[in-house]
């Protein structure tokens, strides 16, 4: 198994080398070599380099092919539910109290390799790591690529487990659209899946009893401590806000500077006073994501739409930046004689994770070594998050050395890669075969 950059930070994942030495048990290592191999080249694009798994598209179909063909290859009994999500399942679903693992396989545009993949992967890995052990499995066992986890298509994050879980309403799904002007029925509906059947399903987290998922730090904390594998604790509150700075169209080269009513002056201003704002919090806040009308070079825009991501580490300071990101809008746009409105389009509160299920985790994995695993926080949202109210969650991290995620250059070095399947394994092997 080899998964690693050909520099930290500096290029993009290379195609799996064999993997060296001993250090890789005979199930779970060598598993993980020839699934990422297969799974690597799929919606790489050619230039960037980067990944374009959008929802329900053509490669995020040849992601879910290969999903299915995982589970059958392994006996293990394969189902899409109701929301799109694919679920393999090792023991009898209804028997309730299952163990359940994995991630998604979808990328935020031009994303790296590791965001989602990894968990998914390293879940089928661990799964050949117990087998390999001779592990005798006491409760049903579940790996899941949850749906349209990034929101990169239709500008929701998590949409599959949302649906799930009951966050997203049937209508509100129904709405989604994409920069095509396709909705998310639509879409499902061209991809072979009925957008009618979508919807809480609550009989299905009823037989849940754990839901631990993997997934590549987007941070380097680890990578500080020295660590391999930590814990996750919580996820900040986070939300997504869309700025609308509305204008007047002119020509760029005849219409005076005191005459313009130009949004993105007023736009400009306030990506500078987000980060003013996020630096006083010690937060983070972002504009990373733009559409401008006309769009024309020489034209003075008519309106200037800039989404804003915010994450704070509590509510009360998430508040604040947001706040004063907009009132600071709000007195850019009046000075330049620009309309202003303000949407929040999507929002997740502070999720603590099962402090029951994260102890038994750093029990389990502290075990055999001794060692105290570190619990860190994070500001990235999850499909664990999204359930956590649910059902009992927990959350694994990789070590990412450079920090990067969402990016061709994320990163995670092959040992780092086979810890984590190891440890995985541990977890489930404590939840499940106990």
């Amino acid at each position: 198994m080899e998964a690693e950059l050909s520099s930290p930070g500096a290029g993009v994942p290379t195609l799996p080398q064999p993997v060296r030495g001993d250090r890789v048990r005979p199930g779970g290592g060598s598993s993980f070599h020839s699934m990422w191999r297969e799974l690597l080249p799929v919606g790489r694009h050619p230039d960037s380099r980067g990944y374009r798994r959008f929802a329900w598209t053509g490669a995020d179909a040849e992601c879910r092919d290969w999903f299915r063909e995982q589970a059958e290859g392994r006996g293990l009994g394969y189902e899409v539910d109701r929301n799109g999500n694919q679920w393999a399942w090792l023991g009898d679903p209804a028997a309730g109290n299952a163990v359940v693992t994995g991630s998604h396989l979808d990328s935020v545009p031009d994303g790296g390799a590791f965001d989602g993949p990894l968990g998914v992967v390293s879940s089928f890995a661990a799964l050949d790591e117990l087998r390999a052990r001779g592990a005798g499995f006491t409760r049903p066992l579940a790996i899941v690529n949850f749906g349209d986890e990034e929101g990169a298509r239709f500008g929701l994050a998590c949409v599959g487990s949302r649906l799930t879980a009951g966050h997203l309403t049937v209508e509100q799904a129904h709405r989604l659209t994409d920069g095509d002007g396709i909705t998310l029925p639509q879409a499902m509906a061209a991809a072979g899946h009925d957008p009618d059947a979508i919807g809480p399903d609550p009989e299905r987290l009823a037989r849940i009893g754990a839901f631990v998922e993997l997934h590549v730090e987007q941070g380097r904390a680890l990578d500080l401590s020295g660590d391999q594998v930590g814990v996750a604790s919580a996820i900040w509150p986070h939300g997504r806000w869309r700025f609308d700075f509305r204008g007047e169209a002119n020509h760029a080269g005849t219409t005076r500077l005191v005459d313009r009513r130009d949004p993105m002056l007023s736009y400009a201003e306030t990506v500078l006073a987000a980060r003013r704002e996020a630096e006083l919090a010690g937060a983070v806040a972002t504009f990373g994501k733009i559409a401008v009308e006309p769009n024309g070079v020489n034209a003075i825009p008519s309106l200037v739409r800039g989404w804003l991501d915010s994450r704070a580490a509590d509510q009360a300071t998430l508040d604040t930046v947001v706040g004063g990101i907009e009132k600071a809008a709000r007195e850019y746009a009046e000075a330049h004689g620009i309309d202003l409105a303000v949407v929040r389009e999507s929002f997740t509160p502070v999720v603590e994770f099962d402090h029951a299920l994260r102890d038994e985790l750093g029990r389990i994995l502290g075990r055999d070594t001794g060692l105290t695993v570190p619990v860190l926080g994070t500001g990235a949202g999850h499909d664990a998050g999204i359930l956590s109210g649910s059902i009992p969650t927990a959350m694994l991290f990789v070590r990412n050395p450079t920090g990067v995620s969402h990016s061709p250059a994320e990163f995670a070095a092959e040992d780092d890669c086979v810890a984590g399947v190891e440890a995985l394994a541990d977890v489930l092997e404590g939840l499940a075969c106990a």
